[in-house]
């Protein structure tokens, strides 16, 4: 009698055990980020205005070379007819034109990082949250992105991606 008390108490235990763990073990789920930014209108329309800016850059800047190479030509072919000095004069002329594109380069890079950083971070914001949203609403305790390259090898577990369009296009 007292080994079958003993048994069932252990038994018991056991199992309250498990019960436990099944109960403490947390929900996972994944999203691909980038996937869910590329299905955002507002996340392609900004990527539309940097390319507009980058090509307006870019424009500047080629016919800014355009020019330098101009006149580089042009000094090259009047060289032998114009004094050292002037010769010279022309070369620091040219260099800091150079010069002055480089940093236009600078400043257009700086501008464009710092529209993207202010077009962007609003629409990462909104993902973040809708996914905190919808994975709270769905009892997850943790969203891994499966995006290639964020370090998640293998994602066989739910997919909020459905989910978090559908609240998005709702929310509209």
């Amino acid at each position: 009698m007292n080994t079958i008390k003993t048994l069932f108490i252990g038994l018991t235990l056991i199992l309250g055990l498990i019960a436990t763990n099944a109960n403490a073990q947390s929900k996972t789920a994944h999203i691909n980020v980038q996937e869910l930014l590329d299905n955002m209108p507002s996340y392609k329309e900004a990527q539309m205005q940097i390319q507009k800016l980058e090509q307006g850059y870019r424009s500047d800047i080629d016919a800014s070379l355009k020019e330098a190479q101009k006149k580089n030509q042009q000094y090259q072919a009047e060289a032998e007819t114009v004094t050292r000095e002037e010769n010279e004069k022309r070369a620091m002329e040219l260099q800091e034109m150079e010069q002055s594109i480089r940093e236009y380069q600078q400043t257009a890079s700086q501008e464009i990082q710092k529209k993207q950083e202010e077009l962007f971070r609003p629409i990462l914001e909104k993902a973040r949250n809708t996914i905190q949203k919808v994975a709270r609403a769905k009892g997850f305790d943790y969203v891994l992105n499966s995006s290639t390259g964020s370090g998640v090898l293998m994602a066989d577990g739910y997919d909020l991606l459905d989910d978090v369009i559908a609240e998005i296009k709702a929310t509209k």
